[in-house]
């Protein structure tokens, strides 16, 4: 656990002091998120910050990989090598995107190809889990589905990224309770607590954390393209890397956590908002006529806007229901009793009625930080 934690305080420094002079490098080149009528800042803000989180994920590898426990594990270097240049050449999509304005079919291609090398590299879906069995996946449907999920989770992210910090909680409050289930997994199993999933998720925990000082309302810098696509590359492929390195049909499952039951469940529920979103956007696209990628102001944060909250109290709501969900997830498959239902259940329906009810925090007079999308 003393070598995750070192791990995440360096991806976190790194972002951090590296998002400083991205920023600059984005004024310099001319990456700005210029003002949109769907837009509400008022100014041109500065992209690049997936550079910035990129630069903290090498440097979380490359640390992990000195370590005297992490440092060990042949297939965890392996998977980790292979994740970090698939990463490269996603980022270096979203950032041709941020400067160039990329079609819709250019990034797709882009995330296509990110997804294709790390396939190749090794990193891959093995198998489906599900509650009685589970299934095993020959190599054209491990290819098929891990691409697929890779590609949907980058899209995922990049439809949250509406507003100041959002994405970067969301992502990382997800990123926290994957960490949590996977390594607690390894304790409550006894397999090796060095795990690709579990560096992966601590390294994006880390270089969100570090992010947000700097993209937390009134933002300084965006993400951007290059960042929301690299967040949803790593939390797809954080998830395929444990079902290359553990089986859940030889694990233990009559204590709790429900093994060959969360892997499946738990990624959809870090990424609860952005796939609704998503799904919320494709049919309401499709039934107006419109291709399901043209842009529109009606995503759940424009809704939560529209109620009245603020900026910041709009992105605290969505943080607290990324966190209730994924760590509610964790607990029921944990605990497994009606009182931890009841519980996350109340506290739900509290949150509902903050979220539908008059909004506690007055709204700002000018909103300079965040880009609708």
């Amino acid at each position: 656990m003393r070598e995750y934690l070192l791990v995440l305080l360096v991806a976190a420094a790194t972002t951090y002091l590296v998002s400083g002079l991205c920023r600059r490098l984005a004024l310099k080149t001319g990456a700005l998120a210029k003002v949109r009528d769907r837009d509400v800042h008022t100014v041109a803000m500065p992209y690049f910050g997936g550079v910035a989180m990129l630069a903290g994920v090498a440097a979380a590898f490359l640390l992990a990989w000195q370590l005297p426990f992490l440092g060990r594990q042949p297939l965890v270097h392996q998977d980790s090598r292979a994740v970090l240049i698939a990463a490269s050449v996603i980022c270096l999509v979203g950032v041709l995107d941020d400067l160039f304005d990329l079609s819709a079919l250019a990034k797709f291609a882009g995330q296509v190809l990110a997804a294709g090398i790390v396939v190749a590299m090794g990193v891959r879906m093995f198998w489906i889990p599900l509650p009685n069995q589970t299934i095993s996946l020959d190599s054209a449907a491990s290819i098929a589905i891990t691409v697929f999920f890779i590609v949907l989770c980058s899209n995922a992210v990049n439809f949250v990224d509406g507003l100041d910090g959002l994405a970067t909680g969301v992502v990382g409050i997800g990123a926290l309770a994957y960490f949590t289930y996977s390594y607690l997994l390894t304790v409550t199993q006894d397999l090796t607590r060095a795990t690709t999933a579990s560096l992966i998720t601590v390294a994006i925990a880390g270089v969100c954390l570090g992010f947000l000082p700097h993209n937390f309302f009134p933002a300084r810098m965006f993400m951007g393209d290059s960042g929301a696509l690299l967040l949803g590359f790593l939390l797809a492929t954080s998830t395929i890397s444990l079902t290359g390195q553990i089986d859940t049909s030889q694990l233990e499952t009559s204590g709790g956590l429900i093994p060959t039951v969360l892997p499946l469940v738990l990624p959809l529920a870090i990424l609860a908002l952005p796939f609704l979103d998503v799904m919320l956007a494709y049919i309401r696209r499709t039934y107006a006529g419109r291709w399901w990628f043209v842009p529109d102001k009606q995503h759940l944060h424009h809704r939560l806007l529209e109620r009245g909250h603020s900026q910041r109290g709009a992105v605290i709501l969505m943080y607290v229901w990324s966190a209730l969900v994924s760590f509610g997830v964790i607990a029921l498959g944990g605990l497994r009793s009606w009182a931890s239902v009841l519980v996350i259940g109340v506290l739900a329906l509290i949150l509902l009625l903050v979220t539908l009810g008059r909004p506690l925090t007055e709204r700002p007079g000018g909103r300079k930080g965040a880009a609708l999308r």
